[in-house]
């Protein structure tokens, strides 16, 4: 190895390239709509793809560090591969394809991001992130609803500040600014509780995630806040619970939460009502229905892989033409899967996202340090959201899914009784951690 290589491989391999990749990376996954908007969608695929580059480098440099069985969820990888695959029985080849180079490149920033940072130091660079993007979402209503009083097209941006919503902030819809806002609220709060952040800087940010949050105006906004509230409530209740007692209160809260979701299906029109998105229930029922007449014939594979949908393409353009609408996605990400890769396509994304909940939480339930609690919350706001929104399916909903997955499968993974068994290392959960 020359001297030249030497010295990139030990820039490849430092401290503050692990942090500066984090922070470079996370920027351009929550400022994506911005970036795009403000440059062009060929520049921002430049920006993905420079850093999918590098991140694959500097796991490259750290491969010592890493075990191979371990790099990604097994889940992960064969979505990734039903993905590409479709390209055999997709309408557009050349489309699908992009749209699985999407999906790549966001999961390999993520994978890079969960081996080079600990959860802690995640959760850092995430809030750190998110509370920039924050400020300047405020920032620019504020110049649009209050300071000049005009729209800002090209972000986007209606200026409705000043009559109090809805704003979108930087990320192009008042939905995509809920579900962020959410996700920052989760992130400040688990800073606050980890002594991470003094609170002269965490109870502002906490106070403008939930400023943002409310102006948004989003219905979903209501159900994402109360889904995460409750599971809140019960993973203290377990963590606080002896651990001989643990699994029959595991038992019990899992009953309960069966129990209120049947509740909240007998009552749906009512609950629906309330919340006021009668509207909007109505227009994503239709769409489900119309959707599900094409998944009738294509039902285990689907129509293939597109992520957001593509105006020109069938079976999408055929579908907002029969609704005289024009949507971009399903509005829900199970639907999306089901109607692109199919009831296969449907079960693997299920198992990634079920079994790094089940392992994330099954690991903050355990451990003492209030960190852990963060895959959990996000990964419960990842799948409520699912339901109304397909986020999940690109950008940073999809960055943020496969970031938790790995991070879960870190802790309790079979991969990790296999290196146990080559390092004679037994790998332990214990409770003080």
């Amino acid at each position: 190895m020359t001297t030249s290589q030497a010295r990139l491989s030990r820039l490849l391999g430092s401290v503050e390239m692990a942090r500066a990749y984090t922070l470079t990376a996370l920027g351009a996954t929550f400022g994506s709509f911005a970036i795009e908007r403000m440059t062009s969608a060929m520049t921002f695929a430049t920006i993905i793809m420079i850093l999918g580059i590098l991140g694959v480098a500097i796991l490259f440099v750290r491969r010592e560090e890493l075990s191979l069985l371990r790099i990604a969820p097994t889940s992960l990888l064969m979505f990734l591969l039903l993905a590409l695959i479709s390209i055999l029985w997709t309408t557009d080849r050349a489309d699908t394809f992009t749209g699985w180079l999407w999906l790549l490149g966001f999961a390999l920033l993520a994978i890079t991001i969960g081996h080079i940072r600990d959860t802690l130091q995640t959760v850092r660079a995430i809030g750190d992130t998110l509370r920039v993007m924050l400020a300047l979402s405020l920032g620019v209503e504020i110049l649009s609803g209050i300071l000049l009083d005009v729209p800002i097209l090209f972000l986007d941006v209606e200026g409705n500040l000043a009559i109090g919503g809805p704003i979108q902030g930087l990320f192009g819809t008042r939905n995509m600014l809920g579900f962020i806002a959410v996700i920052a609220l989760i992130t400040f709060v688990i800073e606050w509780r980890t002594q991470s952040l003094a609170a002269p800087i965490a109870i502002p940010s906490i106070g403008l995630a939930g400023f943002l949050a409310l102006l948004s105006a989003s219905p979903t906004v209501l159900v994402l806040a109360f889904a995460v509230g409750v599971v809140t409530l019960a993973l203290t209740i377990v963590r606080h619970t002896p651990s001989r007692r643990r699994n029959f209160v595991q038992w019990m809260l899992g009953a309960l939460v069966a129990a209120a979701l049947g509740v909240a299906f007998v009552f749906r029109h009512q609950i629906i009502a309330w919340m006021g998105a009668g509207s909007d229930f109505s227009t994503r029922a239709d769409l489900w229905n119309q959707i599900l007449d094409f998944v009738a014939v294509k039902p285990l594979q689907g129509w293939g892989w597109f992520g957001p949908w593509q105006r020109g393409e069938y079976p999408f353009t055929y579908i907002n033409y029969l609704l005289d609408d024009r949507h971009e996605t399903a509005l829900n990400a199970y639907f999306d899967v089901l109607l692109q890769l199919g009831i296969v396509g449907l079960l693997l994304f299920l198992l990634l996202g079920g079994v790094a909940l089940v392992r994330s939480w099954l690991v903050a339930s355990a451990r003492r340090s209030v960190v852990y609690a963060w895959t959990p919350l996000v990964l419960v706001t990842l799948a409520v959201d699912s339901m109304f929104e397909s986020f999940t399916l690109a950008g940073a909903g999809w960055f943020m899914l496969v970031l938790c997955a790995l991070r879960a499968g870190q802790s309790r993974s079979w991969r990790e009784s296999i290196d146990a068994a080559n390092t004679g290392v037994i790998p332990t959960l214990r409770a003080q951690e």
